[in-house]
C-alpha cells in the first residue's frame, strides 16, 4: 500500500492539530515526519508517529514548549527543550547552530531536557541545505549493552555527519551505535523479514538476525562491537558535559518504559566560507568519483555513497507514493 506525501502529511497535521498544537507548529513536525518516511526512514517516520502521540497524551511532551536559551559564550550556547516536541526542537537548535555559524564560522548547540528527535539525519540534511557541514547526535534510553555485558546500560546513542554537495546531493551517513536501531528491527519484523546480517543475541544467548529473538532480548550489538560500545559512552559523556542535562544513566531510571529529557548536541561549520564554493565542489566529486569506481564484489550491485540511497528513495516515493504497513496506517487514519 503507497500513501501520497501531501496526504500523510495532512494526516499528521490533523493529528497534531487535534492534540492542540497551533497549525504552524503542525505544519512544521508533519513535514519531518513525511520527509522521513519519504526518505526511506519508515522505522522514525509514520511508524513511529503513533507512539509520539501516546507520548503526548501521557504528559511527556508538551504541545506548547520551545527551547530556551540558558547561557551562551562565543560560538557555543547551552539551550534547554522544555520537554517540547522532540522533532521540532531539534530543527530549532540546528537552525541556531547553522546561524552561529555564518557569524562565526562553526556554532555548536547543546540541547538538554528534550524529546526523542525522531531520524536524526533531518538535521544533517538541513545543515548541509544551508552549505554547512553539520554534526549531530543525542543520547537515548538504556536500550543497548556495553560490549563485553548482558544488561543494558549504554544507549545506541545516533551520529550524524553531513557534507553539502551541489545540486542538493549531499553526503549525509546517520547511524546508531547498534549495528541496527530499535526502529529498523521493528519495521523488519513487521515486514515478516530477516536482518541482512546479524543484528544481536537471541534468547539462547547465539547471535541472530531474527528482529523478534532480539526485541525478547534487548541485546543488539553495537557497530564495531567494542569500538561502538567505546564511542557510545564518549557521545553521551559529551552530551551531558555540554548541556548540562541527563546522561543515559539517569534517562534509564527517570520512567522504567520511556524515553524522554534526552540531551543533544547540534554543530554547523560554514563550509562554503571554510573552503570556498569551487573547491567544495571538486573536493567532494573527487572522493565520491573515486570510491564509486571502486572494483565490485558484484557487478550488478552498485557501490552509493552516504546519502546517495535516501535520494534514490525520495524520488521513487514523491512519484510513486510512500509504502506503509496498511495496520500501522489504518491506526493513523483513525485517531
Amino acid at each position: 500500500m503507497r500513501v501520497g506525501f501531501e496526504e500523510m502529511k495532512s494526516e499528521f497535521k490533523r493529528i497534531l492539530i487535534k492534540k492542540g498544537f497551533s497549525e504552524e507548529r503542525a505544519e512544521a513536525s508533519a513535514q519531518l515526519f513525511t520527509e522521513t518516511s519519504c526518505d526511506g526512514v519508515y522505522s522514525h517516520g509514520y511508524v513511529r508517529f503513533p507512539r509520539v502521540i501516546e507520548y503526548i497524551d501521557k504528559g511527556f511532551i508538551d504541545i506548547n514548549a520551545v527551547p530556551s536559551k540558558v547561557e551562551g559564550t562565543g560560538a557555543f550556547e547551552k539551550w534547554d527543550g522544555n520537554l517540547g516536541m522532540g522533532n521540532l526542537n531539534a530543527k530549532f537548535c540546528m537552525d541556531r547552530a547553522i546561524e552561529i555559524a555564518k557569524i562565526n564560522t562553526i556554532g555548536c548547540v547543546a540541547l538538554r531536557n528534550t524529546n526523542h528527535w525522531m531520524r536524526g539525519g533531518s538535521y544533517g540534511w538541513q545543515a548541509a541545505d544551508k552549505g554547512c557541514i553539520g554534526i549531530c547526535w543525542t543520547n537515548t534510553f538504556t536500550n543497548m549493552p556495553a560490549w563485553g555485558a548482558k544488561d543494558s546500560r549504554i544507549g545506541n546513542n545516533p551520529l550524524i555527519l553531513s557534507v553539502p554537495r551541489e545540486g542538493g546531493h549531499h553526503v549525509v551517513v546517520d547511524l546508531a551505535m547498534a549495528q541496527f536501531s530499535y526502529g529498523k528491527i521493528e519495521v523488519t519484523k513487521l515486514n515478516h523479514e530477516q536482518l541482512p546480517i546479524p543484528g544481536g543475541y537471541d534468547t539462547k544467548g547465539n547471535i541472530t538476525t531474527d528482529p523478534a529473538e532480539i526485541e525478547k532480548t534487548g541485546r543488539v550489538l553495537p557497530i564495531g562491537y567494542w569500538k561502538g560500545s567505546g564511542l557510545s559512552i564518549l557521545l553521551d559523556l559529551i552530551a551531558t558535559v555540554l548541556s548540562g542535562g541527563n546522561s543515559v544513566s539517569k534517562i534509564g531510571k527517570i520512567d522504567g518504559a520511556s524515553e524522554y529529557k534526552l540531551s543533544q548536541i547540534f554543530i554547523a561549520v560554514d563550509a562554503e566560507k571554510v573552503a570556498g564554493n569551487q573547491f567544495l565542489k571538486s573536493a567532494v566529486d573527487e572522493v565520491l568519483e573515486d570510491v564509486k569506481a571502486s572494483q565490485k564484489v558484484d557487478e550488478n550491485k552498485e557501490i552509493f555513497y552516504p546519502g546517495e540511497r535516501t535520494l534514490n528513495t525520495r524520488e521513487k516515493n514523491l512519484d510513486l507514493g510512500i509504502p506503509v504497513d496498511e495496520a500501522v496506517w489504518t491506526k493513523i487514519k483513525n485517531m
